[in-house]
């Protein structure tokens, strides 16, 4: 399996980084200089149309959307979440297109407010995005109290206690007082999180990427 890593550090490319090391899969990582262009020139846009990171490229052919190459490994490799014949898969599949499409979202519009609503209401988008971020972190919280899931565990690495890691990272390095997120709100989710930074995997990559010692749980570190 040839794969090239299309990357930026501390972008939504480190989520698949992380994910791609602690799989060992061999890969390239190509650095996107963004400042400079690179997401906007005629070749990355035939890698990704949109013009955005991460992408991935693949024996065959190119990916993008974080979510979509996340599910692409578990799928290939069969580890860091259930495939395709395991009970656990439509809750895993739920809750993975969630931290996509909901939590993503959200956290996007806390740190650029003005795509959504235009820099008059930016205001009032932030506000409303923190509401969005605590309630929907919250129902992760109480996923995991009461469920436990393999997939979103302590015990167990996976591709959405990365994915969910980097988010909660930009949610309190990020946002301007009076916004973002204090994670002792959210103890089940801090042990998860606290187990996956510690992974020999997220270790390199916290390395690699300058991103300290507690990537998710005290970026500030």
């Amino acid at each position: 399996m040839t794969l090239t890593l299309h990357h930026a550090p501390d972008f939504a490319s480190t989520i698949i980084r992380l994910a791609l090391e602690e799989l060992e899969l061999p890969h390239t990582i190509a650095l996107a200089d963004i400042e400079g262009g690179a997401l906007t020139t005629p070749e990355y846009r035939q890698v990704n149309p949109v013009g955005l990171i991460p992408a991935l490229e693949t024996d065959h052919g190119p990916m993008f959307e974080t979510g979509a190459i996340l599910l692409w490994l578990v799928d290939r490799t069969g580890r860091l979440g259930p495939g395709p014949q395991d009970p656990d898969r439509p809750a895993f599949l739920s809750w993975l297109f969630f931290t996509s499409n909901a939590l993503h979202q959200a956290a996007l519009a806390m740190f650029y407010p003005h795509r959504p609503a235009g820099e008059a209401n930016s205001d009032a988008a932030r506000a409303t995005a923190q509401d969005q971020i605590i309630a929907r972190l919250g129902l992760i919280e109480a996923l995991i109290a009461s469920q436990s899931p393999r997939w979103l565990s302590p015990d167990h690495p996976g591709v959405l206690g990365y994915y969910i890691g980097i988010l909660v990272r930009w949610l309190i390095l990020l946002p301007p007082a009076p916004y973002g997120i204090d994670l002792a709100d959210f103890p089940h989710l801090k042990a998860v999180l606290a187990a996956h930074e510690a992974r020999p995997a997220a270790l390199r990559v916290a390395e690699a990427d300058g991103l300290g010692p507690t990537p998710f749980t005290n970026p500030r570190a």
